[in-house]
């Protein structure tokens, strides 16, 4: 699907991906950016899984599972960061 890497869908100007990208790069942990302004498969799929709604950054896992709009703390429960 995406090769062990984790792919986020976001936007160039949300605060919300600018901290999912730091905590990410904090830990070294393999992620896949994906700007939905410049993609419109992208957009379509964010649309698609957040029931209509643009809602970023939306994340998705090498094991097919999702997180939308995910605070630190949730990020970093979901990949058992502590």
């Amino acid at each position: 699907m995406n090769e062990g890497k984790i792919i986020v869908y976001g936007t160039n100007w949300c605060l919300d991906c600018f901290r999912t990208k730091r905590i990410l790069d904090k830990y070294k942990i393999n992620y896949q950016w994906i700007d939905i302004n410049r993609d419109k498969d992208a957009k379509e799929f964010v649309r698609d899984v957040n029931h209509g709604n643009l809602s970023v950054p939306t994340l998705v896992f090498p094991d097919g599972s999702t997180l939308t709009e995910p605070s630190g703390q949730e990020l970093r429960s979901k990949l058992n960061l502590g």
